[in-house]
């Protein structure tokens, strides 16, 4: 669906004969595998497509170059390599450490799923003399526990600036404010992208469409754990603020946010559904159940009603809490299924 949704893109860009695709975060590969083969019939779409994957795990990048199909061809005299192509599609493919390392000067399809719940946060406790930032400090038996700092920090001045984007009386009735300085800065830095390059982004995460308040968590085996519990053992996640992207964005000149929807309303609008019914035509029994848990899981709320399994494998759907925002070079339009 997200291959459907950057060639339609594509599309209102004018069919350029060259983009950047670029997948912020991309794990292990498999989304924009999936993406690669869902598109690789049209030709004229996948001969435009440089892929840039920006991540800075050799570990990722190595199972990325798998789950590409990628080969590494060398240059004619066999001293130096000429180049990664993707066999799905023939597309380039090259890896970057940071976004600032992709090329510019060519339209930019960019693309960020689960990538901006990963990003460092600061957590901001109200306390009698203002906000203050929540620190870790070391006890004398060298465990560690939250402390409220004595003086202002330099994230304060994105305190600042999301106080400022919310109403009053949302700040008012808050104990705990979340912000994300690199998710401010890094949609500007996205949106002055597309501004320049045209193209556009699309961002899919868990979160909400306004102030975030105390959702830091760590979960370790599938089971909230303390934060402070060995760190480093757990997985770190929190709401994306949608609001303060769609604001920070909005900063830029030249582009248009559009959203945040729901991720069930997003791939509902894109044709999730008549995608599932002809994959379910021509499958085993076997497939059918992992087609239907995996649509459950994208575009549900709750658990599955159809469910026969184990109780403890109950597909939880997350088409609700999860959500879709673009942001595009304004001279597109509206992208789809935004209008």
């Amino acid at each position: 669906m997200i291959g459907v949704w950057a060639m339609c893109l594509w599309e209102q860009m004018g069919k350029p004969s060259k983009v950047n695709l670029v997948e912020l975060g991309p794990g292990r590969g498999t989304l924009l595998a999936d993406f690669l083969r869902g598109v690789s019939k049209f030709k004229n779409f996948t001969d435009s497509l440089h892929i840039h994957m920006v991540e800075c795990s050799p570990t990722l990048q190595e199972l990325q170059y798998q789950n590409l199909k990628c080969i590494t061809e060398d240059s004619a005299d066999g001293n130096e390599k000429k180049g990664i192509n993707s066999t799905i599609t023939g597309s380039s493919v090259s890896w970057h450490a940071s976004l600032e390392q992709v090329p510019t000067g060519l339209p930019t399809i960019i693309v960020a799923h689960e990538f901006f719940d990963a990003l460092p946060l600061h957590q901001f406790q109200k306390a009698s003399r203002g906000w203050c930032e929540k620190m870790v400090d070391v006890t004398e038996n060298s465990s560690f526990r939250f402390v409220l700092s004595p003086q202002p920090t330099p994230a304060t001045l994105y305190l600042m600036k999301r106080c400022k984007w919310a109403d009053s009386e949302e700040i008012f009735k808050l104990d705990h404010i979340e912000v994300c300085p690199k998710a401010m800065d890094l949609t500007q830095e996205i949106s002055k992208r597309i501004g320049i390059d045209g193209g556009g982004a699309l961002i899919i995460d868990y979160g909400l469409n306004g102030v975030v308040s105390n959702s830091l968590q760590a979960i370790r085996k599938h089971k909230f754990v303390d934060i402070l519990d060995n760190p480093g053992s757990a997985d770190l996640s929190a709401y994306v603020d949608f609001a303060a992207i769609r604001h920070s964005a909005e900063e830029v000149s030249g582009v248009s946010v559009h959203g945040p929807m729901t991720q069930s309303q997003f791939l509902g609008s894109l044709g999730i559904n008549f995608r599932v019914e002809a994959l379910l035509e021509n499958c085993t029994e076997e497939q059918a159940e992992s087609i239907r848990t995996g649509y459950w899981r994208l575009v549900g709320e709750g658990e599955a009603p159809f469910w026969e399994g184990p109780d403890n494998q109950t597909p939880i759907g997350m088409g609700t809490r999860y959500m879709a925002m673009a942001i595009v070079n304004q001279k597109q339009g509206v992208p789809v299924p935004f209008q």
